[in-house]
């Protein structure tokens, strides 16, 4: 299929709602029907996004005129920012993504984006990532039904399974597998073209969750971001993870920060990839991995990533 913006039918009564080109919040959601129910996995950055995308699906199916349930993969926003729209819906997660969604409200990030201009490469970078989205006037709606491990709905005839899988790129991942028509949404679990993220780890919980989805056989794969894939994408982020942690080792050994190893990684085979910033965040949390003290991590990384970014433009 072609990556373009909008819904692809992956399977008889199953979408995946594309957003190109899958960078920074420009994140996948998915649309599972049953008869005339229907379970919608992930909203979007911002309401104006989710609300078009709601729109797109209920004129694809009756079905999606009314969402009964919403599935939140993880608590990043541009998974779960949209949910105010669907909030008559029961909204599921896993116990800790509920939880981690309390800390970074839309207000913070809105915040955010106002005081960018001030801060100087790291407020431009700000502005680059976030500055598309709206987060004004956005009231969280936090799940209602929360789970720890796994958990099967039953939609209509069809068996949804929620698999827990973090943490890994956050506290609290889910992937959702439809196990008897071949489909499982990954949520961030999987980037498709671009390098992934670790906020949470362990990198090593990351590489086990690329296992059990691998485990499921699917045959298709709806990444967090970018474009459909196949197992083989799977392990590319596998291979992609494994690589860098060989790489990071002896540098946290030798000494160098996490900006001045990922200056000194040789990632040309990922070249192709988008964000190459994140390897400076994804090295950070190597380091905490490998047994480096815990500090104010996501704002010093942001700062790093800003410094790379603003190098490689």
């Amino acid at each position: 299929m072609t990556y373009t913006k909008g819904l692809h039918e992956v399977g008889d009564g199953i979408w995946a709602y594309l957003q190109p080109d899958g960078g920074w919040g420009w994140s996948n959601a998915g649309l599972v029907t049953s008869g005339e129910a229907s379970l919608l996995v992930d909203t979007l950055f911002d309401l104006k996004l989710t609300r078009e995308m709601l729109d797109a699906m209920a004129r694809a199916t009756p079905a999606a005129a009314f969402i009964g349930t919403v599935v939140n993969t993880h608590a990043n926003g541009d998974h779960c920012y949209g949910n105010s729209l669907v909030a008559t819906a029961e909204i599921i997660a896993s116990r800790r993504c509920a939880d981690e969604m309390k800390e970074l409200p839309p207000s913070r990030l809105a915040d955010m984006v106002r005081a960018a201009p001030g801060l100087g490469e790291v407020g431009a970078f700000v502005a680059r990532i976030f500055g598309p989205f709206s987060f004004d006037g956005i009231e969280m709606a936090l799940p209602t039904r929360t789970f720890d491990g796994e958990l099967e709905i039953h939609l209509g005839d069809r068996l949804v399974r929620l698999i827990e899988v973090g943490p890994a790129h956050t506290e609290g991942d889910v992937i959702v597998h439809l196990p008897d028509d071949g489909v499982v949404f990954t949520g961030d679990i999987l980037f498709h073209g671009g390098h992934p993220v670790v906020w949470a780890g362990p990198v090593a919980g990351w590489l086990a969750a690329c296992d059990r989805i691998t485990a499921l056989g699917a045959r298709t794969v709806v990444p967090g971001h970018g474009p459909l894939a196949g197992n083989d994408a799977v392990a590319d982020l596998k291979g992609y993870l494994e690589y860098l942690t060989r790489e990071a080792r002896p540098r946290y050994e030798a000494g160098l920060t996490p900006l001045e190893a990922a200056r000194d990684i040789d990632m040309s085979a990922y070249s192709g990839w988008g964000e190459s910033e994140r390897v400076v965040a994804n090295i950070h949390a190597l380091y905490r991995d490998f047994g480096a003290p815990a500090g104010e991590e996501t704002v010093t990384a942001m700062a790093d990533m800003a410094a790379l970014a603003g190098a490689a433009g």
